[in-house]
């Protein structure tokens, strides 16, 4: 049949016609996305600033000094100063674009904390606001994290700071020991608005220490369980993720390094924020705490996706305030992190804020007043400067309260006739009991921890491993080499307070040995000191639980323990004798040698 052209056109006009409309549908979308590719991309920024390990220091004073704080590097501490910081960064900022988080070890640490717990405790009836929930709630933070410190004075006194909070306490490993459910919010969730009519929902999951079973015990055993960060932090973030936040915020009490200071105590480590960041998915900022020490920005790359995730430590006690600063684009109706980084600011740099001077001068006033009450005498001044490498009276005094503690507490049992030997540690090489009258603030600023008194059941050769672990304090030294004490002490970053000395024996530490073999000549009474000895070990809770992760002492035999702070032993010690004389108490039982010389 011959072509009609006519007939053609108007059939391919038609059938190109229905093509177009049944294509039409993709063409508009693909324009649709193309306008939308043209809008101008939604940003928004926003910043997070965190502190951590406050430790009770509303101001810049020193309590044990009773004198305006300073070290070497001139820090400045305190909450105050930290009010005047946040204030300028929400100045800058705006209020509604930033939040203000911290991780923990809030209410422990001065005596400023240590009276509102104790001499006139939060928890009485008609009782005072603790000064750290005044300041916090003035200063307006939006939550904190859980510290070990926090639950020194046992659970009674965290419940009534938490009561008195107008932020959350968080700790999503802390759990009801019976339940194993949260015994504290395991996190809270904020929004942020925008420019642009979508909110920014940012999560906050809060984490603190495992090692908390371990340092208070006595309060949390049956109580409450503490499992690792990186397990609770791998079953909360995918949920908060889940309920629509934007960025995931962990702030972690627990610090970066991955280590554990307390051994194979628990099978938790204690130091893990950093392992949280590497191993579980979806965060995007962790503000670190716990181990006192200045991390302005550091990343780790998560190994899931490869995400870098950015890990800040402020420095304690208000000294630092850290700043995270967010950058998020939206697309695709969500809101996406593109960019994170991290600062830290110096409290030094500012004045007090008065309003926080004006709403807590009453209450410092009674605290001042409070450590300087006259409790005895001194003969001769005592202090700590060179108790790091010498046998030092001032720390003998801790030892012979200690055991004359632990010796009355045991007469009449089994036991009494055993004889006691006792451990004691440098908290602080500015200690002094100067002489003439003695304050409370003199013997407290000699044991600045909330640590507790117990009675251990030790073996002579376990007493030799205990020293000769404690030996690892010292730089090995060769003979004939010039010492220098600045340098001598602190090997492989041991701290002061994990280098105890024992009274009872007497030895000596050949520090041109290498660690391991440098305890010597150990005697008990003049005799060489024999394995099988049996003695009574006056030592910290701390210690005893397994800080510092000494060996077999956590493992002994418990005699006895008390429930009171060394710290009021030793106050009430001193009140109870009226007289301090080093000559009834002092005696060198320890010194270092290199070959059997004395380095001092």
């Amino acid at each position: 049949m011959p072509l009609n052209r006519r007939k053609f056109l108007k059939r391919s006009a038609v059938t190109g016609a229905g093509v177009a409309l049944a294509g039409a549908a993709a063409p508009a979308a693909r324009a649709a996305e193309d306008a939308s590719a043209r809008e101008p991309v939604k940003r928004y920024s926003f910043t997070v600033m965190g502190t951590t390990d406050l430790h009770g220091n509303v101001f810049n004073w020193d309590y044990f000094t009773d004198a305006e704080f300073d070290d070497k590097a001139h820090n400045d501490i305190g909450l105050a100063k930290i009010s005047t910081l946040v204030d300028q960064v929400r100045a800058e900022k705006g209020r509604r674009n930033t939040l203000l988080i911290d991780a923990g070890d809030t209410i422990q640490g001065t005596q400023l904390s240590y009276y509102y717990a104790k001499v006139d405790p939060i928890t009485a009836q008609g009782g005072p606001v603790h000064p750290m929930a005044q300041a916090m709630n003035a200063i307006g933070y939006d939550a904190a994290a859980l510290g070990n410190h926090e639950f020194n004075y046992g659970i009674p006194v965290l419940r009534k700071f938490e009561e008195q909070c107008r932020f959350p306490l968080l700790g999503a490993n802390a759990l009801d020991a019976k339940t194993l459910r949260p015994a504290f919010p395991p996190y809270s969730m904020h929004r942020l608005r925008t420019p642009f009519g979508r909110d920014v929902k940012v999560a906050v999951l809060g984490l603190t220490n495992p090692g908390i079973a371990i340092w208070d015990k006595a309060n949390v055993q049956g109580k409450m369980t503490f499992p690792g960060l990186e397990e609770q932090a791998a079953k909360w973030v995918p949920k908060l993720r889940s309920m629509g936040a934007d960025v995931v915020i962990v702030s972690a009490h627990s610090g970066s390094s991955g280590t554990s200071s307390y051994g194979d105590q628990l099978p938790y480590i204690e130091n893990a924020a950093g392992l949280v960041a590497e191993q579980v998915p979806g965060i995007d900022a962790i503000l670190v705490g716990h181990a006192h020490t200045e991390i302005p920005e550091y990343f780790v790359t998560n190994k899931e996706t490869g995400r870098p995730v950015v890990l800040s430590e402020p420095l304690k006690w208000g000294q630092r305030l850290t700043l995270f600063d967010f950058e998020l684009a939206w697309g695709k109706g969500r809101w996406t992190v593109e960019k994170v980084s991290a600062k830290v600011l110096n409290s030094n740099t500012v004045e007090e804020d008065p309003k926080i001077v004006r709403l807590l001068s009453d209450e410092h006033e009674k605290v001042v007043a409070y450590v300087n009450q006259v409790i005895g005498t001194n003969a001769a001044e005592m202090t700590s400067a060179e108790a790091p490498y010498k046998d030092v009276p001032i720390i003998d005094l801790i030892n012979h309260i200690q055991a004359d503690t632990v010796k009355q507490a045991l007469a009449g049992t089994e036991y009494a006739s055993l004889p006691v030997l006792s451990q004691a540690a440098c908290f602080s090489r500015s200690a002094r009991i100067p002489a003439g009258e003695v304050t409370i603030r003199d013997v407290a600023g000699l044991y600045v921890f909330e640590n507790t008194l117990e009675a251990r059941l030790m073996t002579g050769a376990q007493m030799k491993a205990y020293l000769e672990f404690s030996a690892n304090y010292y730089v090995q030294t060769p003979a004939g080499a010039e010492v220098d004490p600045a340098k001598l002490t602190n090997a492989n970053g041991t701290p002061d307070y994990n280098y105890d000395v024992v009274s009872g024996l007497t030895y000596e530490i050949d520090i041109a040995q290498p660690a391991g073999a440098r305890v010597r000549d150990v005697r008990f009474g003049g005799e060489p000191l024999a394995d099988d000895a049996k003695f009574v070990f006056a030592v910290n809770n701390y210690r005893a639980n397994g800080g510092g992760n000494f060996p077999h002492v956590a493992a002994a035999q418990l005699l006895w323990s008390n429930s009171d702070e060394i710290r009021n032993t030793m106050i009430a010690w001193v009140k109870a004798k009226g007289a301090l004389d080093p000559a009834e108490f002092a005696s060198v039982d320890w010194k270092l040698t290199r070959n059997g010389t004395p380095v001092f």
